[in-house]
């Protein structure tokens, strides 16, 4: 069967991932995920990422975070889903856990924080919160 929320299962690895504190989750490539890795790693919540090869597709290996033993990501929610696309423009962007935490924001301009959208004055698909 088909995956319908490809950004969803990425998210859910990182989650069970660092509930099993594990060093590292596999999870199948794209484009929309590394550049949300990319900033889950600009904001400083996972380690870092690279492209591997799973057989003959592609795939990243998400090196997980960890503080004093407790998972850098405390909560990690999907907002946007394929069934209820949920927009916001650039001064609407919710603020996450009182500026705590980020909201993962895709733009014209690429994938941005919720702070690097509203410097920028674009709006965009609310895709996810992270604390």
């Amino acid at each position: 069967m088909a995956m319908t929320d490809p950004l969803g299962d990425m998210l859910t690895r990182i989650r069970n991932g660092q509930q099993a504190k594990k060093d590292s989750v596999v999870s199948p490539s794209s484009k929309l995920r590394a550049r949300v890795l990319d900033v889950l790693q600009r904001e400083g919540y996972i380690r870092g990422y690279s492209e591997e090869e799973l057989g003959r597709h592609k795939g990243l290996r998400i090196e997980l975070k960890y503080f004093e033993g407790e998972p850098a990501i405390k909560s990690v929610a999907r907002v946007s889903k394929p069934g209820r696309r949920v927009y916001s423009g650039s001064q609407e962007l919710p603020t996450v856990r009182n500026g705590l935490g980020i909201t993962i924001v895709s733009t014209p301009k690429g994938v941005l924080s919720d702070n690097e959208a509203r410097d920028q004055n674009v709006g965009g698909e609310v895709l996810a919160e992270v604390f």
